[in-house]
């Protein structure tokens, strides 16, 4: 993701909608083709006939795209594809085309808008956003324009200025390097999807590691995604033409560790009936990530730290060392810092590695995020069942925030998958996701109800009136023996003997 360049100021169009604190050229306004406005509208002109040039494509997302807009905008020359939601849009936006956008972000619910980020993201589309005053009140809409957004207007809007608008950000993106943008989706079951300051602040983190060639040390809990992180730093940097080679350092037996890192020659032992390249050499000109590197050996450490002291290999059973240039990612859920006091791990190894830092958040700290992850799990596997589920129960949703999710992002998913194909109702529920004792959502008589009720209502009093009786008591309109009882019922005070002789010698006559 990044922060959307926005268009200079210039003079305003008479009769136009507002337009934030940026407006059109006079010469836009009256219809003149003069030299300025030609320049500074050269990409908003329609395409000449038979030009062979680049296409116009103009992504239009609104609930109730406005027709009369469309026909101006494919008058002026723009291919107009339009999605009135989340999921449609998802299917037009392609990672190697350039293209405007308007997103009328005054037409979709503010529960909607988290499911249009996703695309909002991609920096492939030059976004223009319409929007109300009302609506610009939101502080998650302004995050969304101030992020992705080149431009917006406050509706209502003439066409000309969106024509206008559409033309400049179009320009903008096509000088942009398509190679350079980042593809719609990461590679495996999860995507990066995320909308909280932890993941924003990842984001930002990955943007800029990104563009250095230093040693990057992803730190986090188990299922939070490392990997995921680590190929989305090697996809938007220098490197991402070249290979990406992940390798698990806790998944490969130890006495197989050399071999597999950098590789052997024939005849080194028996068996080795060929050379066989290792996957630092692989990763030649590319990134390799070392995963689980607080399982590594010490022997391996010895190996590993003079590669990235010399850049060069060697080859089990060879004789000469060759010269490797990769960037190297490690990645664990290992306290490092434990692992060097207690002399598990090397010093000296894990500052060659961590020279940048990036910090994975969990799931549990991410909290509008596991709402809005579900769902979109929901959405990516709800093929696997035959019934058609369409999201959650109240009481699944209440669990999902209530669970402490020790397993993450990995976790989640797996809960979710495993819930589209047991449910049997068309909402998942928290007996579906296996989580039915994290929510308070359960079943309970009238009389049940009554009690919870009389329990909160006694405690809510005697709060207000710090544990005076009688005040407590004529609150409620309740004698204070009442009270006492009561308080004994729930448990809310242990009635002694004489705790009751004393509560009766008071000789309230107070009734209910």
């Amino acid at each position: 993701m990044r922060e959307s360049p926005h268009l200079t100021s210039v003079a305003p169009l008479a009769g136009a909608g507002a337009l934030g604190t940026r407006a059109l050229p006079k010469e836009l306004a009256a219809g003149r083709s003069s030299a300025m406005a030609a320049t500074l509208s050269d990409a908003a002109q329609p395409a000449p006939a038979g030009d062979s040039g680049l296409q116009r494509l103009l992504l239009y997302v609104a609930r109730t795209p406005d027709e009369s807009l469309i026909a101006h905008l494919k008058s002026r020359g723009w291919h107009v594809a339009t999605a009135r939601s989340a999921h449609e849009l998802g299917r037009l936006v392609k990672p190697d085309l350039a293209c405007a956008g308007i997103v009328d972000l005054a037409s979709f619910a503010l529960r909607d808008l988290a499911g249009l980020e996703a695309s909002l993201r991609q920096q492939q589309v030059g976004w223009i956003a319409l929007a109300t005053s009302e609506r610009l009140n939101d502080p998650d809409v302004r995050r969304l324009v101030r992020h992705y957004c080149f431009d917006f207007v406050k509706l209502p809007v003439a066409n000309a200025t969106v024509d206008y608008l559409v033309g400049h950000a179009f320009g903008m993106v096509t000088l942009c390097d398509p190679e350079a943008a980042p593809p719609v989706s990461e590679s495996g079951d999860e995507e990066m999807v995320g909308t909280c300051e932890a993941m924003q602040q990842l984001f930002r983190t990955i943007r800029k590691v990104a563009n250095t060639e230093a040693s990057v040390f992803i730190s986090g809990e188990s299922g939070t995604g490392k990997e995921l992180t680590a190929l989305a730093i090697h996809e938007r940097s220098s490197r991402r033409k070249a290979p990406f080679i992940p390798i698990n350092c806790g998944a490969i037996p130890h006495h197989l560790l050399q071999s597999e890192l950098f590789g052997y020659e024939r005849g080194a032992f028996t068996g080795a009936n060929q050379r066989k390249i290792g996957r630092v050499e692989a990763a030649d000109g590319g990134t390799l990530l070392l995963d689980e590197i607080g399982d590594l050996p010490l022997e391996s450490q010895a190996s590993l730290l003079r590669f990235l002291q010399e850049g060069k290999i060697e080859r089990l059973g060879g004789r000469e060392s060759t010269p490797v240039d990769v960037r190297i990612i490690s990645a664990t859920h290992v306290d490092l810092e434990s692992a060097m006091r207690d002399g598990r791990f090397r010093a000296d190894l894990f500052h060659r590695l961590c020279v940048l830092r990036v910090d994975e958040p969990p799931l549990r700290a991410r909290g509008k995020d596991i709402e809005i992850l579900a769902h979109h799990i929901l959405h990516k596997f709800k093929t696997d069942s035959a019934r058609k589920i369409r999201g959650f129960t109240p009481s699944a949703i209440e669990a999902l925030y209530n669970y402490n999710w020790p397993g993450n992002v990995r976790e989640l998913i797996n809960r979710v998958r495993r819930a589209i194909v047991m449910a049997e109702n068309k909402l998942i529920s928290a007996d579906d996701l296996d989580l039915a004792h994290f929510t308070a959502q359960q079943t309970m008589t009238l009389s049940q109800a009554r009690e919870a009720a009389e329990k909160r209502a006694i405690e809510a009093a005697l709060l207000r009136h710090r544990h005076r009786l009688n005040e407590a008591a004529l609150d409620l309109n309740i004698s204070r023996v009442t009270l006492y009882r009561l308080m004994g019922q729930h448990g809310l005070r242990e009635l002694s003997a004489a705790d009751e002789k004393a509560a009766f010698a008071v000789g309230d006559s107070t009734h209910e």
